[in-house]
């Protein structure tokens, strides 16, 4: 048996009609129409504008809060020459973010600079001493991009300094703003309670407002940044986001910058085939790499330059660090998994806490991430500083936990914490840790958190695979760009068969396998599910399967790919196992095994195992079978014996061997006239001794020698002939019968019979005449 991870939840539209008219307005699929609906948009209007995006769908930046008040001031520090710091940020929004705000300042003339807080030393946001140490610089101007809205102490020490602070975030607002001169943020409402008209932007998406605002039109060759931010920062894919990005990716693909092409060369992307995917998995990867392991600035250094060779070096440093980053990920999660493993209280907890020795803080948010997935626990990774007595981590979450909420009541134990519902991060004393791991316990109790509850799953709906050909994925890309609250379609998938079951990896951790319908194939990977791989039966269509179409590009040649996101299988009643060879292991798991005939089962009886049970068919008298679980291991003779056994056992599940050396469908039933030929021959050739001349009577007759012998048999059953010391003759004394009244003849006609529907017949056809017995 095989569990879902997941909670699956099938999307259906009721209204059958509204996706008619819709996909006939729109001239496209049902299917499609369905998940245009599925998504809230229901008019063709609305579809129109969802699946074409415009330069109309750009707001006019002057609607975000703040945004006259911040640009004067920029407007006069450009005029005024003095110097402006961009505060940015050290992930690939951040980074984006700060290449934006820089581009725009350096092409309008502005002595503009920038600072990355080092994610180590410095944390996020807004730090006293950093923005001392600018205004010490010589900046009168500070302008944060992705961050500031929470910055109160050091915003307050720029004002102390006379240095103004243009604060540009997108970040939760808290109740309170600081003493900002502006505060540009799509969510904060005037005085009339009016906010922007799209709340989600994120940090990239208002430094391209700002940009658009202060060159009074729209800045197409940052577009491309911002679309990078926009994906890496997981926001909305509606509205304005979504054309940022559909126009972004059509940026990239024509991309003049420098060090954008040389960082997707590094990553080795076809531009032909770019698409969002290769933002969120590859780009955006690399970026946030920087700063998850050294300093983010050489990432605006990066994205800005416009020397290919200092492109081509730093593309490589970032595609370096971005490898350092995933080894250090596998390192750390192979030894956390270890401690986790080795835990003797791990099934009596609802958290887990990893403690690490110096592990790279910058990868503990992935680790844990990697350990929730494998868990379904809410997880903290830590590791101890070197020097100190402090442990410092990450903490990732399960919906069902509000992991902020758990730690919060011992916030003044902690000597740093801060995060949101699904991930935090924390500094304590070592000497804290037991209080930390029993306060997530009683929150886990207080918050009723209950661990068999299984993530939800959204699915599209049910999709053949017959269907999924090329021409199809290009109509769902109407669809794209694909992301938060615009999610690729995830399909429940038909088929009638799954082959070529096999395990990929280094350690065998992922499973590959095919989906066939008709002609049609379909190659499906599931990421680490390589431990499933026996449980899966080839010729099957038991297996369900759940995921995404994929595209998988290798020497110029494009083939689609199915990328799993679950599955699911339950044991089947009926499983067919026919075989012709038997072998100790397939004895080897508990229940009755039934036989038919008693050579086979006096010759397997020694390797049935001690919970099995070895039985011939007609001595099946109790009906109960332990495990409710019935081998049938031979093939019968008379298929009613089959019907008999299943009837009066009525097993749960059905395991089918029907085991036989030789099919006599293949040799077939003789014709009267091979029985004309060989009465014939006895008659005009007396003395025929069988053991030592039936190869020469075959080839005589031209007849196979298995024939012949069953012949000789019925006519010795009709009394045709004498058999005496295996010397055959004609028994003078018999009488005419019908051949078909003799004993051999009735058994091979049943044995022909049993066969066609027990060992021809196709696995459907099996499972389907066991399943009428059964239900009979």
């Amino acid at each position: 048996m095989i569990d879902a991870k997941y909670d699956w939840h099938i999307n259906k539209v009721d209204d059958s009609q509204k996706v008619t008219q819709l996909a006939k307005q729109l001239n496209i699929e049902p299917l499609i129409a369905e998940m245009l609906i599925q998504r809230g948009i229901e008019t063709s209007q609305a579809a129109q504008s969802f699946m074409t995006p415009s330069t109309d769908d750009f707001h006019d930046p002057y609607l975000m809060h703040d945004m006259k008040k911040g640009i004067l001031r920029i407007q006069q520090a450009i005029e005024n020459g003095e110097q402006i710091t961009i505060y940015g940020d050290y992930d690939a929004d951040g980074i984006t973010s700060t290449t934006i705000m820089y581009e725009v300042l350096n092409d309008l003339g502005a002595n503009v600079n920038y600072y990355i807080p080092n994610r180590f030393k410095e944390g996020y946001g807004p730090n006293v001493d950093a923005f001392k140490q600018i205004i010490q610089n010589g900046s009168s101007l500070i302008i944060t991009v992705d961050n500031g809205v929470a910055g109160f102490d050091a915003i307050a020490a720029a004002n102390e300094n006379h240095c103004d602070v243009v604060v540009t975030d997108h970040h939760s607002l808290p109740e309170t703003l600081p003493d900002a001169l502006a505060i540009i943020h799509p969510r904060v409402k005037d005085e009339q309670g009016r906010a922007y008209p799209f709340g989600d932007l994120c940090g990239a998406g208002v430094a391209f407002k700002v940009a658009q605002a202060l060159l009074d039109e729209l800045p197409s060759d940052l577009i491309d940044l911002a679309s990078i931010g926009t994906i890496a920062d997981v926001v909305s894919l509606r509205d304005e986001n979504r054309a940022i990005v559909k126009f972004g990716i059509d940026a990239i693909k024509n991309s003049q910058r420098p060090g954008l092409l040389a960082l997707l060369k590094a990553a080795k992307i076809d531009l032909a085939h770019f698409d969002e995917q290769d933002i969120g998995f590859a780009i955006a990867p690399r970026l946030n790499s920087l700063g998850r392991i050294k300093d983010a600035t050489v990432g605006v250094e990066l994205l800005s330059t416009f020397d290919e060779d200092q492109a081509a070096k730093l593309a490589k440093f970032a595609n370096d660090q971005n490898d350092l980053r995933k080894s250090l990920v596998d390192q750390f999660y192979q030894q956390a998994v270890t401690m986790v493993e080795n835990s003797d209280d791990l099934t009596n907890r609802a958290t887990l806490v990893v403690v690490g020795k110096d592990w790279h803080q910058g990868v503990l948010g992935i680790v844990a991430s990697r350990l929730v997935d494998k868990y379904g626990r809410p997880t903290l990774v830590l590791t101890t500083l070197a020097g100190t007595d402090q442990i410092k981590g990450s903490g990732r979450s399960i919906d069902s936990f509000d992991l902020f909420a758990a730690i919060d009541p011992i916030r003044d134990q902690t000597i740093g914490f801060g995060g949101h519902h699904s991930a935090v991060g924390l500094t304590i004393n070592a000497d804290k840790l037991a209080v930390l791991k029993a306060q997530l316990e009683q929150a886990a109790k207080d918050q009723q958190l209950d661990l068999t509850t299984k993530p939800k799953l959204p699915i599209t709906g049910d999709l053949p695979v017959a269907k999924v050909t090329p021409t199809f994925v290009d109509k769902l890309k109407i669809l794209a760009p694909f992301g938060q609250d615009n999610p690729k379609p995830t399909f429940k998938f038909g088929f009638n068969q799954i082959l070529d079951i096999k395990t990929m990896g280094k350690n065998s951790d992922h499973l590959k396998f095919t989906l066939c319908q008709g002609d049609q194939r379909l190659v499906a990977i599931a990421f680490g599910r390589g431990s499933i791989a026996g449980q899966v039966q080839s010729g099957s269509d038991q297996l369900q399967v759940v995921g995404q179409i994929g595209e998988n590009t290798w020497n110029n040649r494009t083939t689609l790919q199915l990328m799993v996101d679950d599955l699911k299988q339950t044991v089947p009643p009926v499983i067919d196992r026919r075989t012709q060879i038997l072998h100790q292991q397939m004895f080897t798991t508990s229940g009755t095994y039934v036989f038919f005939h008693e050579k086979t089962l006096v010759k397997l009886k020694p390797y049935l195992d001690a919970e099995a049970k070895g039985v011939m068919y007609d001595q099946l008298v109790d009906q109960k079978i332990p495990d409710k679980r019935l081998f049938v291991v031979d093939c019968p003779d008379v298929i009613d014996d089959l019907t008999q056994v299943l009837q009066r056992c009525r097993p749960k599940t059905t395991v089918l061997y029907l085991y036989k050396k030789q099919l006599v469908s293949n040799l077939g039933m003789p014709d009267r006239n091979s029985y004309a030929k060989l009465f014939r021959f006895v008659k005009e050739n007396p003395n025929i001794n069988i053991a030592s001349q039936l190869a020469q009577l075959s080839k005589q007759l031209n007849i196979a020698s298995r024939m012949i012998v069953f012949m000789i048999q019925v006519f010795l059953e009709l009394d045709f002939i004498t058999i005496k010391n295996r010397v055959i003759n004609i028994n003078p004394h018999y009488a005419s019968r019908d051949l078909k009244t003799a004993p051999s003849y009735h058994l091979r006609q049943e044995q022909l019979k049993t066969e066609k529907q027990l060992l021809v017949s196709n696995t459907h056809e099996l499972v389907s005449f066991v399943e009428n017995c059964l239900d009979s």
